[in-house]
């Protein structure tokens, strides 16, 4: 928490134009106080109210808020409702023609669909889905690239109850197979394969090696979307391609209504232990958040064509490219390739090319867009943007203002949001009509998210001071539970040091004197790296698996100009401690191990080979000892419960 004090030193201020105001949904401090004076007074009324005006419910709720079994909270669990109805077929009438979805592929070939053709698609897919027995409540694995089959795949799973959970296309079969047994699977949806920057990444080769790895017996059917038209291996009748599936299969399926409280999908996100965990979300609050912030956040406009950059694969995909846009009866971009191909243009050449007038990414994009060509954008037109975005990470401020100046002219709000898998959408954000900007700060809660900073003991901590993140309340979008493990959500977020009622959300934060949250990074030893949340003890973990190379491993985080924070590993080899070249080749090969065994996002930037690691006489890792070591630091901590000093030197030295 030391990086406080000079982050409290940022004092430039950006209040929104009086132009912007006049607009904006939630228009002015007044009515942004209003709301949460709202909430406030009458916390369940608030939300009932939200809820009856923004969801289309079959069977109204009576109860708003459960919590007699706290901390599994439920929120308007005796209605009932259809996520894929709220997203498409509350359009219809309205406005059957209008653009939903606009693809860009890799290659830069587009595609358009309008409400009334993407409906038709994801009603003959869900019967597709039904065709080959898959029924409400039973888990799909969709392991898609970017594009709108990704889209219809989840859609099709919400019109018929069943749950999904999406495995982003960067994962290794080690983990797709992981996800399979965890949730339990009965389908795998997925394709032959996707393009990224101009290469083919091949996709259903790695589901037949999670399947042929054992565990998922329960795995009925596999869905192939042909996208590259590469030859793949196709194991009838398990395997059924797309086309095949939804040929001859009617344009219309009646949705299943489900319980507010049904879950619409699993969501794996790396823990502080080994094991990923199943993020559980519901179906009605999950979809009012997601609609609320596209409202709030994003001061969502008929006209708008809305840009998350995110990939599907990531909570960030699933509520604002999925969900939320659709849900508001937006137009959006879906793209499939990266920023940098065929050059580092490509996002300035997309906003201009279909007039984006929000465009949401991550700092690690904004960085690294920085870096390729701080004067590219200068090239394309960018005056269509109205609103600016950024996920996954703290801004730095400095990114923050090149973001606001370069791409935005100087005119376009920025909002930094804070959130996390867990709570489903938006908590901690600017709303741009209303809140004066601080480069680097999320700003303020939501209306109806009660958010504070507070010490280990759980009490408050002054303004001014670093603490811990926690939310006092429960929220409509909240995390349900963790799949098939209640123990490890309460131990996770309801930790009794905080006597089960706050929810934790693992980050350090500060508040200034005016109020406004600053995010420190985490308080547990989970990596932020552009923006995907990696455990440290996965990737131990990961190392350690190589039986023939590692003895030990330990891994900590170090900050990155580029991706926020980077993978250092200190390594304890089975043989002799290498040096030299040898010492490199080691290192590579351990990269590309790590890249099979979880993904090529977990590979360590930084390898460093030792005779041990810094243990107490207990033997415990002293992890804070290799995180001085990681960033270059003088070590000035008390090192006397060392057993082997000696060893900082020889760490410190690298390879």
């Amino acid at each position: 928490m030391s990086s406080i004090e000079s982050i409290l030193n940022e004092n430039r201020l950006f209040p929104p134009s009086a132009e912007f105001v006049r607009q904006a949904n939630v228009s002015g401090m007044p009515a942004y106080e209003a709301l949460c004076a709202e909430a406030e007074k009458d916390y369940e009324g608030f939300w009932a109210r939200l809820a009856k005006e923004n969801i289309l419910w079959q069977k109204p709720f009576t109860r708003v808020l459960d919590d007699s079994k706290a901390p599994f909270f439920q929120w308007f669990d005796d209605g009932e409702l259809n996520v894929s109805y709220n997203c498409l077929d509350r359009h219809l009438n309205s406005q059957p023609n209008k653009i939903a979805i606009i693809f860009e592929a890799d290659d830069g070939t587009v595609t358009k669909i309008t409400y009334k053709q993407l409906y038709h698609r994801v009603c003959q897919f869900a019967n597709g889905l039904k065709s080959i027995g898959v029924k409400t409540g039973e888990r799909v694995i969709i392991y898609l690239p970017m594009s709108i089959e990704a889209v219809i795949a989840m859609q099709a799973c919400a019109r018929i109850g069943a749950t999904h959970s999406v495995v982003f296309g960067g994962f290794s079969a080690k983990s797709i197979q992981e996800r399979i047994i965890d949730a339990g699977a009965s389908a795998v949806i997925t394709a032959d394969g996707q393009m990224r920057g101009g290469k083919e990444i091949p996709l259903k080769p790695a589901i037949d090696e999670a399947l042929a790895m054992g565990g998922c017996e329960g795995i009925r059917n596999v869905v192939v979307y042909k996208r590259t038209g590469s030859p793949i291996k196709i194991e009838a009748p398990r395997d059924i391609w797309w086309h095949d599936l939804v040929q001859n299969q009617p344009d219309v399926c009646e949705p299943v209504w489900v319980s507010a409280e049904h879950p619409l999908f699993i969501l794996y996100t790396s823990g502080s232990t080994g094991k990923p965990k199943g993020v559980q979300h519901s179906s009605a609050g999950y979809l009012l958040q997601a609609m609320l912030t596209m409202k709030w956040t994003f001061d969502a406009k008929p006209a708008d064509v809305f840009w998350c950059t995110a990939d599907v694969g990531w909570v960030t995909g699933h509520t604002y490219i999925t969900y939320g846009p659709l849900a508001v009866g937006g137009t959006q971009i879906v793209f499939e390739g990266v920023p940098t191909f065929p050059d580092a243009g490509r996002f300035w050449k997309i906003i201009q090319d279909h007039a984006v007038t929000v465009f949401y990414t991550a700092p690690t994009a904004i960085r690294s867009l920085i870096k390729a060509g701080a004067d590219l954008p200068r090239k394309y037109d960018l005056g269509s943007l109205r609103l600016l975005g950024s996920v996954g990470e703290p801004i730095n401020p400095e990114a923050w203002m090149w973001y606001f100046n370069t791409i935005g002219g100087g005119r376009c709000p920025v909002v930094d949001t804070w959130w996390q898998t867990e709570t489903g959408g938006h908590m901690i954000t600017p709303l741009p009509g209303a809140t004066p900007l601080k480069p680097g700060s999320c700003t303020m809660p939501l209306p109806g998210i009660i958010a504070a900073i507070v010490d280990e003991t759980g009490h408050d901590v002054e303004k001014g001071k670093g603490g811990i993140l926690v939310i006092k309340k429960p929220w409509p979008s909240m995390i349900r539970n963790i799949w098939g493990d209640p123990e490890r959500f309460k131990k996770s977020y309801y930790p009794e040091d905080f006597k089960g009622k706050y929810y934790l959300a693992g980050d350090g934060a500060s508040r200034d004197l005016d109020g406004y949250f600053w995010i420190m990074g985490r308080i547990d030893d989970v990596l932020n790296v552009s923006g995907h949340r990696l455990g440290t003890m996965e990737i131990e973990s990961a190392l350690v698996a190589n039986t023939k190379l590692v003895a030990e491993a330990a891994v900590v985080g170090r900050p990155d100009d580029l991706t926020g924070e980077a993978v250092v590993a200190f390594v304890v080899t089975k043989g002799p401690r290498p040096t030299g070249d040898e010492a490199k080749r080691m290192a590579q090969e351990l990269r590309d191990w790590v890249g099979k065994e979880i993904g090529a996002i977990a590979k360590p930037k930084d390898i460093r080979f030792g005779d041990n690691l810094p243990k107490t006489r207990s033997g415990k890792i002293m992890r804070r000892l290799l995180r001085s070591i990681a960033k270059g630091e003088e070590i000035t901590q008390d090192i006397s419960t060392l057993e082997n000093p000696a060893i900082l030197e020889q760490l410190k030295k690298g390879m």
